[in-house]
């Protein structure tokens, strides 16, 4: 039969394991979340990105065919300007309706999967 304190000194021991095994899976817990987030966010980057180059070039094309028929090229260029204008004024009101909040939920709900 075993002794008090080798019980104890047993028992201390897996309490010490324990505690080793549950920092060690919260930190590949953590790392997986965090993992899941920056793949998540740079994939959703590439194709924003991705996006931007399309109008950007979309936009040149537009000025330029709108500046071919208004006669002269800078005309269309502050047509697009305008409507940017417009566009950056939009979003700037609605800016946390649009996109800081479903950003911040998306990377919440990444987070927390």
């Amino acid at each position: 039969m075993e002794t008090p304190v080798n019980l104890i000194e047993s028992l201390v021991d897996k309490a010490e394991d324990y505690g080793k095994t549950t920092f060690e899976l919260s930190k590949l817990k953590a790392l997986e979340t965090i993992i899941c987030v920056a793949t998540s966010m740079i994939a959703r980057l590439s194709v924003i990105l991705t996006l931007a180059l399309f109008l950007l070039v979309l936009t040149i094309g537009i000025a330029l065919f709108l500046g071919e028929l208004l006669g002269k090229s800078y005309y269309g260029f502050f047509i697009v300007a305008a409507f940017y204008l417009f566009a950056g004024i939009i979003l700037k009101v609605f800016l946390y309706k649009w996109i800081k909040k479903p950003i911040s939920d998306l990377i919440i709900i990444k987070a927390l999967q």
